[in-house]
Parts: C-alpha cells; sequence; structure tokens
C-alpha cells in the first residue's frame, strides 16, 4: 500500500511552544487521518523534523509500504536529500530518526511543496489547533 504524507511543524516564538500537524492520505488524496500534537519546547526546524518523523510513523501504523512525504520545509526536504549540510547535532540526531523510519517501507520520497497547498494548509491548520488547545489548558483531541 502506498500512502501520501503532508505534515507541517511550527513553533511560537522560535523557539518555543511547539507542535506538529499531519495529514495521510491515499493516492487519490483522500484524507484517511489527521494528527496534531504538541511538542514542548522548539524551534521552526525541530518542529518540521518532528511532524516528518509523527508523519512516517502514523504511515508504518497503517501498514504502508511506500510513503511520498509532502513538506513546506525545503531546508528538510533538501538535508534529506543531501544538498544541504546539517550543521548542528540536534538536527542530525532527529534525521537519524528519519532514517530508522525509513527502514521500515520499501520507498520513502520526499518533496517540497509551497506552504498554500491546500493539504499542507489543513496540516497548518492542525499545528494551530494543537497550539491554541495547549495555550487553553487542554490536551489535542
Amino acid at each position: 500500500m502506498k500512502l501520501r504524507t503532508y505534515s507541517d511543524g511550527g513553533a511560537r516564538g522560535n523557539p518555543g511552544p511547539g507542535a506538529i500537524g499531519v495529514l495521510i492520505c491515499d493516492t487519490q488524496d483522500r484524507v484517511l487521518l489527521e494528527h496534531h500534537d504538541i511538542i514542548g519546547r522548539a524551534t521552526n526546524n525541530v518542529a518540521e523534523y518532528c511532524a516528518l518523523i509523527g508523519a512516517l510513523a502514523l504511515a508504518k501504523e497503517m501498514g504502508a509500504e511506500e510513503v511520498e512525504s509532502f513538506l513546506d520545509s525545503e531546508l528538510v526536504v533538501r538535508q534529506l536529500g543531501g544538498v544541504y549540510r546539517v550543521k548542528t547535532d540536534h538536527i542530525r540526531q532527529l534525521i537519524e530518526e528519519v532514517r530508522k523510519l525509513e527502514q521500515n517501507f520499501r520507498k520513502v520520497s520526499y518533496q517540497h511543496l509551497p506552504r498554500t497547498h491546500n493539504k499542507l494548509r489543513h496540516a497548518d491548520r492542525l499545528v494551530n489547533r494543537a497550539l491554541d488547545q495547549a495555550e487553553a489548558g487542554s490536551a489535542p483531541a
């Protein structure tokens, strides 16, 4: 089974309270699962990686054999593709987590899309929902 993931992460304050938003879709882009969660204090880049890690973990749980991952973070896509260097140890650790998750699939691809893409806007709304719920003192649903 092939799935598509759309993930976004964000931090209010950069660094500040962070959250992730993930959509898991079939190959016709029908939403199969929505997920959002708070991740604690983070930078935007860390939140983007955490969102991707969450997306891959959810795709694994759903039994995916192939995953197409779509992100609005050009930095993450290019670092994973080896185009951009990774300069910090904490990002290297997150990349190692991504690489371990990749081993669960026959194929994983990463593509950058503009943040205006409808599925990425939806993932961004999930990020903000998690952050709003955290600020209000309730756990994300």
